[in-house]
């Protein structure tokens, strides 16, 4: 096992030590030198069998980059073309007449919009500053108000069709098909939208009555009739996923003259993926609309600067997934595995994936430096794979937003203080939102027990 903790180790010092010169809390540097020292210790020197893996092992995840590429790109449309705002003007109309409707329309819109990024920074930086004067008018406290908005874009950044956890996970397990898991997601993430509406509506409002000016002047129907036009784009995405997942009717079927002369070609074949196909489509219809043809290319310039940096740090984990399998890593803690009780197991490995998003603040650093390992080594116990990834990708959810790390938090933490001109306490935010990543632990714990 020293082939398999020395490596793990060197990555979670590299990103967590931030004073170490030049490279400390580099992520990249830190799965570069992860992978190097796995390559070694594993017994492969050769340089060429290096590059081999690495290619192999971005292979493995190029669906997840291609899906942060695209949805980055289309995400940009949507924005351009104002489909949020009549998602929660048309919300607002209809369920924000008293206080605690207001509130759950903003985390169904804010869940919506998470769901359509596929990422919980950039929902709550468009949808939420649009309803933080609003939350305020309610009374709640700054950190309230920043809880409120974390959880909703964190669930909807799991939520299909994007959902990029829920991809990752499933590419880690080797699934032929992520469908499985999606199927499955639909309905644990719809049930935390609900209790997460309840969970606010009751803690953190406190009035009784909406002020008059926080009623809408307008009736939901006139809002959608007003702002249908930029709809379609979604609507669209939203058919061609419901149909092949829950009708198995594959819409796009028709493209694949196009995209077959790619379907073998390594790392490339990321972009023949059902959800990217869909999200493709949606993006060159969305061309079709004025406001987003007046966008261009700027639109699209500015889609691949906000996805940047994740898809490079995607590259890299490919370097380090490539090598744990090429050096014998995976099998490794495979074996290892066999000789443990199957209830150390999932403990274990669920309390790292915990401690590593909690540190860090990152569900895909999470998935990708523990359930790379702990998820193939879950099957050895019983666990079903589809069952095992929709596990890790709760699990890394759940440690994501805890304290102290949670990236999001600390932004929509700064959003809300520079908004609302006061100070915002990050940790007692992410003490608030706690509750939405207990729910996400539980129900990885279920998946790995079921």
């Amino acid at each position: 096992m020293i082939s398999v903790i020395i490596p793990i180790a060197l990555l979670i010092g590299i990103i967590l030590i931030k004073k170490i010169p030049y490279i400390g809390g580099n992520i990249k540097a830190g799965l570069a030198i992860c992978a190097i020292s796995a390559f070694l210790l594993g017994g492969v020197y050769n340089p060429f069998e290096w590059i081999k893996a690495w290619v192999n092992g971005i292979d493995k995840i190029s669906w997840v980059m291609a899906l942060g590429v695209f949805g980055s790109i289309y995400a940009e449309t949507q924005v351009q073309l104002g489909t949020m705002d009549t998602v929660l003007g048309s919300l607002r109309a209809r369920f924000g007449h008293s206080p605690k409707g207001l509130v759950s329309s903003v985390i169904v819109s804010l869940a919506i919009a998470g769901s359509l990024l596929g990422d919980a920074i950039a929902s709550a930086s468009v949808i939420g500053i649009l309803v933080i004067k609003a939350l305020d008018e309610l009374e709640m406290t700054g950190e309230q108000i920043s809880a409120t908005i974390v959880i909703g874009a964190c669930l909807g950044s799991i939520m299909p069709p994007i959902a990029q956890a829920l991809f990752l996970s499933s590419s880690l397990m080797n699934l032929p098909s992520p469908d499985p898991v999606i199927n499955i997601s639909y309905c644990t993430i719809g049930l935390a939208v609900i209790l997460a509406c309840f969970y606010v509506g009751f803690m953190f409002v406190k009035i009784k009555a909406l002020p008059e000016e926080l009623i809408p002047k307008k009736k939901a129907h006139q809002i959608m009739a007003e702002g249908w036009k930029t709809l379609v784009p979604l609507t669209i995405l939203i058919l061609i996923i419901v149909l092949r997942s829950g009708f198995k009717i594959e819409v796009l079927d028709v493209l694949n003259p196009i995209f077959n002369p790619i379907k073998e070609i390594p790392i490339i074949k990321g972009i023949d993926f059902a959800v990217v196909k869909a999200i493709i489509v949606c993006t060159i219809i969305s061309y079709f609309f004025a406001p987003v043809r007046k966008g261009g290319i700027n639109i699209i310039k500015k889609g691949l600067t906000n996805v940047k940096e994740s898809f490079f740090i995607l590259v890299f984990a490919g370097l380090m997934i490539g090598a744990f399998y090429q050096a014998g890593q995976i099998t490794t803690v495979q074996e290892f595995a066999q000789g443990l009780s199957a209830n150390v197991l999932k403990i274990g490995g669920a309390v790292a994936m915990s401690l590593i998003g909690m540190l860090t603040g990152s569900q895909s650093t999470a998935q990708i430096s523990i359930f790379t390992f702990f998820g193939p080594a879950l099957t050895t116990t019983g666990v079903d794979p589809v069952h095992a990834a929709v596990a890790g990708a709760h699990l890394a959810m759940g440690g994501q937003g805890m304290p102290p790390a949670d990236l999001t938090t600390f932004v929509v933490a700064g959003l809300v203080g520079g908004i609302l001109g006061k100070k915002v306490d990050p940790l007692r935010s992410m003490f608030y939102s706690m509750a939405m990543c207990i729910y996400f632990l539980i129900v990885g714990f279920i998946f790995m027990f079921i």
